[in-house]
């Protein structure tokens, strides 16, 4: 059984046992699209729906399992979407699970928590989970319990973030990048639940599950830098803690943030543990950080790393342009003079005065549409509605006053990158990608 197969580490974990002929039971809050995403044969598996956030009882858990069983709980959040989610999902949830392995006679139960969790931990993420580990702990019941530092895997949030902060060319880096990391490969992490499963050992173990050795932040980046084919540092500069905590408080009030209060202390806070545990269960070293990037995959994580972060501040500059003309349109720019342009494209009097408020409030609508508005609605409605105004405006000035073409400041033929800007944004959109229509997501 693995619980929370549709995350980054259950996904991983479900295909790994499905390559080797397990007959495997998956839970997801929503089995339906789980199993349309999951990427193995889906010959032996089997899903259900069940959401930790409301914390199943332990009956609702003794009907799927059955003696003999090995469960994975992989279920886990990095940030909460409401109040008391940490104490549901990763503690309140997972105890009474582990109470119906009891009951069912499961032969392993191998609970993924995370390195420095301890019921005592100060933030909420590793207290609650350091509280399920107690918890099965005390369970008339075998169990592994790993503890993975941050986990390096192509798909993963996490992997994500720390390749495009090591494209950057200079970084502010809370205390300079001085705190103590250990990651880990996604690939070290699943050949090490597949080893525990394989062996079932008796009794509790708590494992860390970390590479071979501690690297400070600053030099991770660095390293992670050199893999992807840059041959000079960035420039680090130190960003004093409370600023850094007062901009992941101000980060935090965006949903789709990695950046929250509870994330920055675990920053702050750093992490290392010995590797000699994971090492032995994998016969071998665990991957180090240093090899984290194949050949073959430097240019596209090198492309995605940059579209990370540029992608966004292109939306916010094709936003100001909007924006911009609104407030040079309404006001900064001589209205009289504005006037007359418009009536060379045959527009006067009343009618320009109309004309030119309601096109200045249509741009600023347009400028907190690009904002404001979620993907599903710019992919299908704000994108090719400002590539449609600007080729209509680009055709009125042409037809009326094509000397603007020879401007020496180019008011019209700037035109030609704004529309790739926007062309660019359409097709990055979420739902384009996956060529499906998402459901809205964050600005």
């Amino acid at each position: 059984m693995i619980v929370g197969a549709s995350g980054f580490l259950g996904r991983a974990f479900a295909e790994a046992f499905a390559h080797r002929g397990a007959d495997l039971l998956c839970t997801a809050r929503d089995a339906g699209k789980a199993r349309a995403e999951a990427g193995w044969p889906q010959t032996h598996t089997h899903w259900i729906s069940a959401d930790l956030a409301e914390v199943p009882p332990a009956s609702f858990w003794m009907e799927h399992l059955r003696p003999g069983d090995i469960v994975v709980n992989a279920a886990g959040i990095l940030r909460e979407r409401r109040a008391g989610d940490f104490e549901a999902i990763h503690h309140l949830g997972p105890a009474q699970l582990f109470d119906a392995c009891v009951q069912a006679g499961a032969a392993l139960v191998i609970q993924v928590s995370a390195l420095g969790a301890t019921p005592a931990a100060p933030g909420g993420y590793h207290r609650s989970k350091g509280a399920a580990d107690r918890h099965l702990r005390q369970c008339r019941v075998a169990s592994a319990i790993v503890q993975p530092s941050l986990v390096w895997g192509d798909e993963g949030a996490s992997a994500g973030l720390f390749a495009t902060l090591a494209v950057m060319p200079m970084l502010l880096l809370p205390g300079g990048g001085h705190q103590w990391l250990q990651p880990v490969h996604l690939h070290d992490v699943v050949a090490g639940v597949l080893a525990l499963a394989e062996a079932r050992p008796v009794g509790s173990r708590t494992i860390a599950f970390v590479g071979p050795e501690p690297v400070s932040l600053r030099t991770y980046l660095a390293d992670l830098r050199r893999q992807l084919g840059y041959a000079h540092q960035a420039w680090v500069l130190p960003l004093p803690e409370r600023l850094f905590r007062l901009g992941a408080t101000l980060a935090g009030r965006w949903k789709g943030s990695f950046l929250d209060p509870e994330t920055a202390g675990m920053l702050l806070q750093g992490n290392a543990a010995p590797a000699a545990d994971l090492q032995a269960w994998l016969g071998r070293a665990p991957r180090s950080h240093r090899a984290f990037v194949p050949a073959h995959g430097v240019q596209a994580l090198r492309r995605a790393a940059w579209l990370q972060w540029m992608l966004p501040l292109l939306r916010w500059s094709v936003a100001l342009v909007w924006i911009w003309t609104f407030v040079v349109s309404i006001g900064l720019y001589p209205r009289g003079q504005s006037l007359a342009l418009l009536a060379r494209v045959g527009a006067s009097g009343l009618w320009a005065e109309l004309l030119l408020d309601g096109a200045a409030l249509f741009d600023l609508a347009l400028g907190i549409g690009t904002i404001a508005l979620p993907a599903a609605w710019r992919s299908r409605v704000l994108w090719p509605l400002q590539l449609a105004l600007i080729a209509f405006y680009t055709a009125a000035i042409t037809w009326a006053m094509p000397e603007f073409w020879l401007h020496p400041f180019g008011p019209l033929s700037k035109n030609l990158p704004m529309c790739a800007a926007i062309a660019l944004l359409w097709a990055m959109e979420p739902s384009t990608r996956r060529g499906t229509h998402a459901p809205p997501e964050p600005p």
